[in-house]
């Protein structure tokens, strides 16, 4: 039997009406599976979990503190409100308050509004009205007499292993009744107790009172 052209033609066209409704139906499946992937997030891998930076405990009015080599408190950290992160064990701090301690010497005080604390422990950075403070200290037998010290700062940076505590920021600097400005900041060596200036220094320079000094 022949088939004529006119036939195949209408084959043809019976055979792609009766398929029609599979191929719609296959063309929505697709798109559906496409639409559900690009609206789906991609699900992280646990060592990608691990690497971002979210904390993983958080300590209301915490405490760190550290021994030197002779079990004696070489210094300690409160805050008010203490986070710590798992991916690079860092610290950040709400009001640091940090005591630094020397034999024989008045225990120098450094605080600000916030803080960060590295995972080594060895750097805290003080922002936003950074201060160091040392109280008056009366002569004793081994160490001279000291006047009150105050220094203010936008930032300070405390170099824990190496007791200095740095700034490039301006400074005011108050020591007795004496009060110095530097445009550059300065560095504070906690062993000697002492502040050198950096940058362009002004003030002004008062004797203390002869029952002070």
């Amino acid at each position: 039997m022949q088939l004529n052209p006119r036939q195949i033609k209408l084959g043809i066209g019976r055979t792609l009406l009766r398929l029609t409704p599979l191929i719609l139906m296959g063309a929505l499946t697709l798109a559906t599976f496409w639409l559900v992937q690009k609206n789906t997030p991609i699900e992280k891998s646990a060592l990608e979990r691990a690497r971002l930076h979210e904390p993983d405990y958080t300590i209301n009015d915490g405490a760190l503190s550290a021994l030197n080599e002779f079990g004696a408190t070489k210094y300690r950290v409160l805050g008010k409100k203490v986070v710590h992160y798992d991916d690079d064990a860092s610290i950040d701090i709400t009001t640091p308050r940090m005591r630094l301690f020397q034999a024989n010497k008045a225990p120098v005080t450094v605080k600000s509004d916030t803080g960060h604390l590295d995972g080594d422990l060895t750097i805290l950075d003080l922002i936003n009205n950074a201060s160091i403070f040392r109280p008056a200290q009366a002569a004793t037998a081994t160490e001279p007499a000291t006047l009150r010290m105050l220094a203010t700062s936008s930032y300070f940076k405390v170099l824990i292993n190496d007791d200095i505590i740095e700034t490039d920021k301006p400074i005011t600097l108050e020591q007795g009744m004496s009060v110095m400005n530097s445009t550059e900041g300065g560095i504070f060596d906690n062993v000697q107790q002492s502040m050198t200036l950096s940058g362009q220094v002004k003030g002004r320079i008062e004797r203390a009172p002869r029952a002070t000094q």
